[in-house]
C-alpha cells in the first residue's frame, strides 16, 4: 500500500466515532482540553500493543486459531456494553472526568477492532522496509486524531458552561450500545 494510500486509510478509520472515541470526546467535555489531553498517550499504547504484534505474526496467528477473532470481537462487544451502561448510570459531578481514566481509554482501546484492522489490514507486515514509516505516521496519526476528539469535546464543554450534560453522556452510552450490538453481530455472524 502506497503512503499516501496508507494516511488516507488509516485517517479514515481513526476519525470514526467509536469507543475510544466517545471517551475522549466525553472527557474532553467533562475536564477541558488540557486534563482530556493526557488521555492520549493511553491509547496510543494500546493501539500499539495490539497494531505491532498483529503486522509481525498476526495473521499466522489466525489462520491457526480462526475462533479467535470471533472471540476478540465479542470480548470487545461485551467491554462495549459495560461502558455503555456504566456512562447511563453514571453522575459525574460538575468538571470531573467521572469515570473516564487513562486505564479505561486503554482497555477500551485494547478491545477496538480498529486495532485489529490496523494491525491485520493496514500496517505492512513487520519485515516490510516501509514498516519503521508507515508505524511512525500511524503513530502520529493516532495523536492527532484523539486531539480532536478530544477538541471536539472541549468544545462542547465551553457551549454547556463547563458541565457535561447527562444527556451528552447519555447520547454517548447510546452510541456505545449500537457498536457493542454491531460487534456481537459482526462476531456471532462470522
Amino acid at each position: 500500500m502506497r503512503t499516501l494510500d496508507f494516511l488516507f486509510a488509516v485517517w479514515a478509520l481513526l476519525l470514526t466515532p467509536g469507543p475510544t472515541n466517545t471517551l475522549l470526546a466525553l472527557s474532553g467535555a467533562a475536564t477541558g482540553l488540557g486534563r482530556a489531553v493526557r488521555l492520549m498517550p493511553a491509547e496510543l499504547a494500546a493501539y500499539l500493543l495490539v497494531s505491532v504484534p498483529l503486522a509481525v505474526c498476526g495473521a499466522e496467528l489466525l489462520a491457526q486459531w480462526p475462533d479467535a477473532a470471533r472471540l476478540l470481537k465479542l470480548a470487545a462487544a461485551l467491554w462495549v456494553s459495560v461502558l455503555a451502561v456504566k456512562l447511563w448510570r453514571f453522575e459525574a459531578a460538575p468538571g470531573t472526568a467521572g469515570d473516564v481514566t487513562a486505564r479505561r481509554v486503554f482497555v477500551t482501546t485494547l478491545m477496538n477492532p480498529k486495532a485489529l484492522i490496523i494491525g491485520l489490514v493496514l500496517l505492512p507486515p513487520g519485515g516490510a522496509p516501509e514498516f519503521p514509516l508507515h508505524l511512525g505516521l500511524f503513530a502520529g496519526s493516532v495523536l492527532a486524531v484523539a486531539g480532536l476528539w478530544v477538541g471536539a469535546g472541549a468544545l462542547l464543554r465551553r457551549g454547556t458552561a463547563g458541565a457535561t450534560p447527562v444527556l451528552f453522556r447519555r447520547a454517548a452510552a447510546c452510541w456505545l450500545a449500537v457498536l457493542a450490538i454491531g460487534l456481537a453481530g459482526a462476531a456471532l455472524s462470522a
